[in-house]
């Protein structure tokens, strides 16, 4: 059996596995502040990221794409601070914002939160405390110390008040790592340096003390060992004894010799503390006592990081492999391991106590045994109070503590024991019922009261029933805390708090009978019964029936209140509350109209019967009420006509709710009923309604009651909103007919909706006095010609007058047009001109003259208005086209005229003159329209000029446009005549540029040949010469060689480039040439020519070092190494030596290299140049000049060079140049190439590295050399993760025995991990069975499980795989092997130790079946030991079904306890089948759960009488009474048949057993019934058998006591009758009006009535205040403001 530990361990979370980087796990990489999170920064290639692991959800990891040098989370939010170089932020990643930040001006080397908000800031000499709130800066704590100089931090701690700080820091020092700690005291400001590496602080309270200490732990190992120290720092708190100082060895074990402590927590609840070692030991010690409990390697890997588990009060790390571990003490296990195990049992007391913890009953009864005997019951008293668990505190002690007599001059024993109990916790039930009687006996409720106040007495019903009898109010405060809603609520009521009690109800989730309360309350207030009544409905559901309240305010007429209660009941509007909305409103509409009323109006409720409350509504003669609930037309127009009893807007409003058909039949109702009366109110419904109910059909409407005045204020209503024609139209008409001609005007003048040709027609018909309504439409809708032929023909001239000078001047050309077009005389039309002074438009007015060829009509009031000096463009055009028809000298008007549009004149010219066309759009600067008449007329020359002078770039486009098919006539004149004539360099460059940006090279270049060529004043302009050249590139390339030769003052560089680009090689060499750019010439001929022959020969004439250097570069580019070289050589350029490396290297040219580069070493002392000049040595073979060059001053990458021989298999200048950098890895990579195995090894050994020794190891094994590979396997199975890779070489080749040796030699090493142990019993599995057992039960604990797991099961190893399951304590799996290979691995011990730890229950069954089949003479051994975790009714169930119930009777027995209905059944059948009748009589009494009534009839018809006797009692159980005497009647069990009828309380089962004695002559047994069943027996009947059967001696006793109980009760009525008699003749003499009152109130309180509420009047009020001031009194109640 496994030994037992004392802690816990558990694996919460694999890194590896949700995506961490194995190479990001690691102390600089991840963080952990708290058990709630994990900060891992990830780095791969260039994306940096953080990566935080929620430890509540560690599947779901939070990425983020932060760049930072460190993060660390919050300890208890989602709040994390980031750190990039100096710059410190704080982010709140919930609320994605910034919190805050700081830029330190030191670098932060450490950085940790040591609370929830404040991080510790570390740099190179000083230590800050940066808090989260505001904008506060971090504040400086203390300088660090010497001692820590050059040390890495690794921990910061604080205590609780952190009023004591603690640097924590590690240093290398002869081979071994130094623990360097600086204590430093906030209030003392005194720092002391300690040798240390791992410390922690925590608050103890030490035994007999009231505060707790504050303790300082740290550890250390040095030179002469390890070492803890516990001491308490600070001055000790007022009333406490000084915590004596610890100090105990840390045992190392002797395979760690380098090992030392690297984290510590301390449990603050547990009173422990755990340290953790590099190599991966836990250590756990007593705090109190400085005792090592335990000590354990639970990682084979560094734990780097760790924090304190709340969960577990423990402690939880991440190693190096990315596991989160924890560990905890066993709570269940740890006081018995101190005990048995440590042989300790004074501290198993000790944390027993400390953590009330199991495991140490049996010593606190021994020493509370002890002391009592001894007569130390104070001890004894603590003893117990201390026990964990409570196991001393119990009825059986306080009975002790109770029996024992009091010493002379001390407290008794059991007050002793109470004082403890006091002080120390609480009293359980039992104590405090204890306590309470004698306190309640001398009167002091008050300590009651103190001690529940205090939390020292645990609260029961029993208490309180108790405390009751003395004092309710404290009564009540116990059932408030022992949760006893009933009592509670009586309590309550008794104290007339009910306004507590729905809130207490609802706060323990408890109904009462709340009528039943109501009407309690309402006896005895009213206005609190209301307010009661009103806290019942305030939830949503009600906590009482809204009905059932209804009823107790009306069983009391209560209407006012009742109506308040309502209002307030039924405001959610409920749809299955409709019936008290009904009634609520009917019970006021027949007591309180107004109140109703009221009601209807704020519209509360929609769910009532709206029919009934209509008709209540008209009765009360509420008319709008009624007509609002009416649905029916005949009701509604019933109503609807009493307009005089409605307000109007009501009415109109009410209109908005009925069908057009009924709100059409409602106005023709209220219209036919009084016309005059109704008019107004109608007019006001069909204006605000006409769009729903149709205008037409309103207007038909009035129109049949011949109500044009109700037709015009309708239509006027709506007028000024309508679209409708029609309505416009009958509204003129409308407004004609009443003479509302001003209306009629407005109309015609305003609207936009009527028809023009409709309305101007009816006008005319019309013939009204005044012509203004016509004048107006006609004028707004053109009709001018018709008017003025209107007028006119009627003899109406002066409205033509006044239509021109008064309505509308600006229609005076179209009257024009009218009076000429009616032959009207000129002189009326000239005069009427003449009269006209408004604004009106000349160009129309000359339009309209000038269709009728009357133009010259105007001359003379043009004329005039031009002396008048009128500017206006009509006025100047029509005297312009008048001059120009007449021609009197229009070309001078023209020119000097500067008010004339002259685009109008122009295109009036065109036909006529188009000179004078040109001459009017060249003085508007109308250039388009110019140059169309220029073109249309072949005034080119004229164009030109124009062109020229105006510069204008647009207009140039236009004309040099391709799609222009006169642009050549217009260039030729461009050029031979319009740039001739100019001498102005701008109109020139204009041109130039047109013709540039046209596109026209050809005839740029003619034009710059005749300025630039031919002798002119831009001859030898620079710009001209350059774009002369430039666009004979681009247009006429032959041409170039000539302009250059020709020209001289252009810019050459810039011109060869352009010629480059255009592919003209040969002119830019000559430009080049011509100007001495030899550099430029040369790489003409290179790069464009691509002539290098032509190149070398122009290098050679000219011997510039720089051609040289470029026609070097040339050659090296066409793959001429040599030739390259030998010009680099010339022109002593090393500059591309990068270049010429890489050629010669590509055509193995290293000779060559070799001249190359010594030039080059002289020029350059570059590094790349020395190391390849040592490679190019080392290709060429010149080992020599190699040694040479190595072994004088060089800046050689040697490593370099030797890796590349290394690859190209140059193994003999790479040894040499290995040695040369003592590369000692390599050096035995290439000693394995060249075969020397022996020197190999020695280098690996200097190497010291992994993949040295694994290259080695392997070449080793491949050579057979399997002792020097053995010596190179021992440095590689210590790295856990080279493990593998080293085993599936040597078994892919078969080499399994030399594997095996390997790994057993390699347990031995100090190293040794997880991984060698899991391997060597993989590879026992396979390939050597028998050591498998021998190796896991030395090794369990140190090898991987499930992998071995795994292998043992493939091997089919049944023993070994069991043991492995129970060790990894998969104790399912284990059983389920046993049950499946019982030959080969049962062992029963194990097998029932192992079941009761399984999870899966099933298994228990199966077991049951497998020792069934196998084993079932162990069977009730197994029961026993499953008996907790059975399902005993599916047990049974298999037992009976395969029929072996017998088999495990006493297991059965047993589990009886349970009152199981299965098992019951079954123990009962068993009893019958064995007719064991005493034992089912038992079963019977004590188990109840089965079938009564199934088994009662089974055994009615037993052959043995005593079970159907048993049959009878179940009967009786079963309340059969008659069946039971029935069956104790045919069996003469005259006994139990009596004492059943007796028990029935039947009469009629009572008297029938009676007439049955009598009948079988049983007269003994029937005077025995008169005794037994006296009760149920009536004497007549008694009286009447007796007399029959002549046996009244046997009767008699039974009438004597009859008569003797009924002289009693007559006594008693007598006297109480006489009392009462007294009473009443004591109630006649009291007053009637203020009599004692039988209420809970001590009497009637007078009448006020409360705001917001029914005010309730007294009877003799109510009866003398009249009926018709009932409602007004209502509303002064306040009722109306409630709503």
């Amino acid at each position: 059996m496994a030994q037992v530990m004392p802690i816990r361990f558990q694996e919460h979370l694999q890194l590896t596995n949700i995506g961490i980087n194995s190479a990001n796990i690691g102390f600089s990489m991840i963080t952990m502040e708290s058990d709630k999170f994990i900060c891992i920064r990830e780095k791969n290639g260039d994306q940096s990221q953080v990566v935080i692991v929620d430890m509540a959800d560690p599947n779901n990891p939070i990425r983020r794409p932060i760049s930072a040098d460190s993060a660390i989370m919050n300890p208890s939010s989602k709040v994390i601070a980031l750190k990039a170089g100096r710059t410190l932020q704080i982010f709140n990643l919930e609320m994605k914002s910034k919190i805050k930040a700081h830029v330190s001006n030191e670098d932060v080397i450490f950085w940790k939160w040591i609370s929830v908000n404040t991080i510790a800031l570390v740099t190179e000499n000083t230590v800050y405390h940066w808090p989260m709130e505001g904008d506060a800066l971090p504040q400086k704590v203390f300088d660090r110390h010497s001692t820590l100089k050059g040390c890495q931090i690794i921990n910061y701690r604080t205590d609780e008040a952190m009023k004591w700080l603690l640097l924590v820091g590690i240093s290398a020092q002869q081979q071994r790592v130094v623990g360097a700690m600086q204590l430093y005291s906030v209030d003392r400001n005194v720092s002391q340096p300690i040798e240390g590496h791992a410390a922690a602080f925590v608050p103890f309270t030490v035994e007999g003390n009231k505060n707790p200490s504050n303790i300082f732990a740290f550890s250390v190992r040095n030179q002469t060992g390890g070492k803890l120290h516990i001491i308490e720092v600070g001055a000790p708190a007022e009333g406490n004894t000084a915590f004596t100082k610890k100090t105990v060895d840390v045992f190392f074990p002797a395979e760690a010799p380098n090992d030392f402590p690297v984290a510590m927590q301390a449990s603050k609840e547990h009173g422990l503390l755990y340290m953790i070692t590099k190599y991966g030991y836990i250590h756990l010690y007593d705090i109190e006592t400085g005792t090592c409990i335990y000590m354990n390697r639970i990682s084979g890997d560094t734990i780097f990081v760790t924090a304190p588990h709340e969960a577990s009060n423990g402690i939880v790390g991440v190693n190096r492999k990315g596991q989160v571990l924890s560990v905890s003490i066993d709570e269940d296990n740890i006081v018995g391991y101190i005990t048995n195990q440590l042989k300790n049992p004074e501290l198993a007391l000790k944390i027993s106590v400390r953590c009330n913890l199991a495991g140490a009953e049996e010593l606190f009864v021994r020493r509370f045994n002890m002391l009592f005997g001894q007569g130390q019951y104070s001890e004894a008293a603590k003893v117990a109070a201390s026990a964990p668990k409570g196991i001393l505190r119990t009825p059986q002690t306080i009975q002790r503590f109770q029996q024992c007599p009091a010493q002379p001059g001390q407290a008794s024993p059991l007050l002793q024991y109470f004082s403890i109990l006091l002080e120390t916790s609480q009293l359980n039930k039992a104590e405090s019922l204890e306590l309470a009687r004698p306190v309640l006996q001398q009167g002091r409720n008050q300590l009651l009261e103190k001690w529940l106040v205090e939390g020292k007495l645990e609260c029961s019903e029993e208490l309180g029933d108790l405390i009751k009898a003395h004092d309710s109010t404290l009564a009540l405060s116990v059932y408030l805390r022992a949760n006893i809603p009933q009592k509670v609520i009586i309590c309550f009521a008794e104290t007339n708090q009910f306004q507590k009690i729905v809130l207490y109800a609802k706060k323990v989730a408890y109904t009462p009978d709340y009528i039943f309360l109501l009407r309690n309350v309402m006896r005895g207030n009213v206005e609190n019964g209301a307010a009661f009544a009103g806290m019942l409905v305030q939830d949503d559901p009600p906590l009482a029936d809204i009905e059932s309240i209804t009823n107790v305010f009306m069983e009391q007429n209560l209407i006012p209140q009742c109506t308040s209660f309502l209002l307030d009941a039924l405001k959610h509007n409920k749809p299955e509350e409709g019936h008290l909305q009904t009634r609520l409103l009917e019970m006021n509409l027949m007591s309180a109209p107004q109140v109703a009323d009221a009601i209807l109006g704020n519209q509360m409720f929609t769910h009532y019967d709206r029919a009934h409350i209509a008709q209540l509504c008209e009765q009360a003669q509420l008319l709008q009420r009624a007509l609002e609930h009416y649905t029916d037309i005949f009701d509604i127009k019933r109503a609807i006509v009493h307009t005089h009893l409605l307000k109007p807007e009501w009415l109109v409003e009410y209109f908005g709710s009925l069908s057009v058909d009924d709100s059409l039949e409602c106005l023709k109702a209220m219209l036919t009923a009084n016309l005059r009366q109704n008019l107004q109110i109608c007019v006001q419904i069909a204006g605000k309604y006409h769009e729903q109910l149709g205008t037409t059909k309103l207007i038909e409407l009035f129109e049949s009651f011949k109500s044009f005045e109700g037709l015009f204020y309708f239509l006027g209503s709506i007028v000024n909103f309508s679209q409708e024609a029609e309505v416009h139209f009958r509204y003129i008409q409308a407004a004609c007919k009443t003479g509302q001609i001003k209306e009629v005007e407005r109309i015609c003048r305003e609207s936009s909706c009527y028809d023009p040709e409709r309305v101007k027609n009816f006008l005319k018909e019309a013939k009204l006095a005044d012509q203004l309504p016509l004048i107006i439409v006609c004028d707004r809708f053109n009709f001018v010609h018709d008017l003025v032929m209107y007028l006119y023909k009627n003899n109406l001239q002066k409205y033509i007058e006044i239509y021109v000078q008064k309505v509308n001047p600006s229609r005076l050309p179209a009257v024009v047009g009218g009076l000429l077009d009616v032959d009207c005389a000129e002189d009326i039309v000239k005069n009427l001109i003449l009269t006209v002074r408004g604004q009106f438009s000349t160009d129309e007015l000359v339009e309209e003259v000038e269709k009728r060829n009357r133009l010259k009509l105007l001359m003379p009031w043009l004329e005039g208005r031009v002396h008048e000096g009128v500017n206006e463009p009509a006025t100047h055009n029509a005297l312009a086209k008048i001059y120009i028809d007449s021609n009197n000298n229009p070309e001078r008007f023209l020119k000097e005229n500067q008010f004339y549009d002259s685009e109008v004149i122009g295109k009036y010219c065109e036909k006529r003159d188009p000179h004078l066309a040109c001459v009017s759009y060249e003085r508007g600067g109308c250039d388009m329209e110019l140059i169309r008449v220029c073109n249309a007329n072949s005034l080119f020359k004229y164009a030109a000029r124009h062109l020229v002078r105006k510069r204008d770039q647009p207009l140039w486009e236009h004309v040099l446009n391709p799609e222009n098919t006169f642009r050549r006539p217009l260039i030729d004149q461009v050029v031979q005549t319009a740039l001739s004539e100019t001498q102005d360099a701008d109109d020139v460059s204009t041109t130039v540029r047109a013709f540039m940006a046209a596109d026209l090279p050809n005839e740029l270049i003619e034009l710059l040949e005749k300025i630039v060529l031919e002798n002119s004043v831009f001859s030898d302009h620079r710009n001209l010469q350059n774009l002369l050249i430039l666009t004979a590139v681009k247009a006429d390339p032959t041409r170039v060689m000539e302009y250059i030769t020709r020209l001289d003052n252009y810019d050459a560089p810039d011109i060869a480039n352009i010629a480059i680009t255009n592919q003209l090689f040969e002119e830019a060499f000559a430009i080049f040439k011509k100007f001495d750019v030899n550099t430029s010439a040369v790489q003409v001929l290179i790069e464009h020519v691509k002539n290098l022959d032509r190149a070398y020969e122009f290098a050679e004439r000219c011997n510039d070092p720089t051609v040289w250097s470029e026609l070097a570069r040339a050659q090296l580019n066409s793959g001429a190494v040599k030739d390259a070289i030998d010009s680099f050589i010339k022109a002593d350029d090393p500059s591309a030596y990068l270049d010429v490396i890489e050629a010669a290297r590509a055509n193995d040219g290293y000779e060559d290299m070799v001249r190359y580069l010594q030039m080059a070493r002289k020029k350059a002392r570059e590094a790349i140049i020395e190391t390849e000049l040592v490679f190019a040595y080392a290709k060429v073979n010149r080992l020599a000049d190699l040694e040479e060059f190595i072994s004088s001053p060089n800046i050689a990458q040697i490593q370099q060079v030797g890796d590349r021989c290394y690859d190209e298999g140059l193994y003999e200048p790479a040894r040499i140049l290995y040695n040369n950098v003592s590369n000692y890895a390599r050096l035995a990579s290439t000693l394995v190439h060249l075969g020397e195995y022996q020197a190999a090894v020695d280098g690996a050994r200097k190497a010291n590295s992994t993949k040295t020794w694994k290259e080695v190891c392997f070449a080793c094994v491949e050579a057979g050399e399997f002792r020097m590979a053995q010596m190179c396997g021992l440095h590689i199975v210590v790295h856990a993760d080279e493990l593998e890779e080293l085993i599936g070489h040597y078994q892919s080749r078969g080499f399994f025995q030399e594997l095996i040796q390997l790994l057993e030699a390699a347990l031995g090493l100090e190293r040794a991990h997880m991984g060698m142990f899991t391997e060597l019993a993989i590879l026992y599995s396979k390939y050597n069975t028998p050591k498998m057992r021998e190796h896991l039960e030395l090794f369990w604990s140190r090898v991987n499980i499930p992998k071995v797991l795994r292998a043992a099961e493939q091997a089919h190893l049944w023993p070994e795989l069991v043991f492995l399951y129970d060790k990894y304590e998969e104790y399912d799996n284990a059983i389920q092997t046993m049950m499946s290979h019982p030959t080969q691995c049962w062992k029963e011990a194990m097998f029932k130790d192992i079941i009761t730890k399984v999870a899966n229950i099933e298994l228990y069954y199966k077991a049951l079946s497998h020792y069934l089949e196998f084993k079932p003479m162990l069977l009730n051994d197994l029961l026993l030991v499953l008996t907790p975790r059975l399902d005993h009714t599916r047990a049974v169930g298999y037992f009976q079904k395969v029929g072996q119930l017998s088999l495990v009777l006493p297991y059965v027995k047993s589990v009886q306890s349970h009152n199981n209905k299965v098992i019951n059944e079954a123990l009962n059948n068993s009893y019958i089948e064995n007719e064991d009748y005493d034992s089912l009589r038992e079963s019977i009494d004590n188990f109840n759960n089965f079938d009564n009534i199934a088994l009662a009839q089974r055994m009615e018809k037993h052959e043995l009488i005593e079970f159907r006797r048993i049959a009878a009692y179940l009967f009786k159980m079963n309340n059969r009474w008659k069946q039971a005497v029935e069956l104790c009647k045919k069996d003469h069990l005259y006994k139990d048949a009596m004492e059943y009828a007796a028990e029935s309380r039947d009469t009629e089962i009572s008297e029938t057993l009676m007439g049955w004695f009598l009948d079988n002559e049983n007269y003994e047994s029937f005077a025995a019934g008169t005794f037994v069943m006296y009760d149920m027996l009536r004497p007549d009947v008694i009286l009447e058998l007796g007399w029959r059967h002549n046996i009244m001696d046997f009767a008699m006793p039974y009438l004597i006591q009859c008569v003797r109980e009924y002289t009693l009760k007559v006594d008693k009525l007598e006297v109480s009758d006489e009392t009462r008699t007294k009473e009443a003749e004591t109630n006649n003499q009291q007053p009637l009006v203020l009599g004692e009152q039988l209420m809970i109130t001590s009497g009637p309180a007078p009448y006020s009535p409360m705001p917001g509420m029914y005010a309730a009047p007294p009877q003799q009020m109510q009866q003398q205040m009249p009926q018709q001031q009932m409602p007004q009194q209502l509303y002064n109640g306040g009722y109306v403001g409630t709503m």
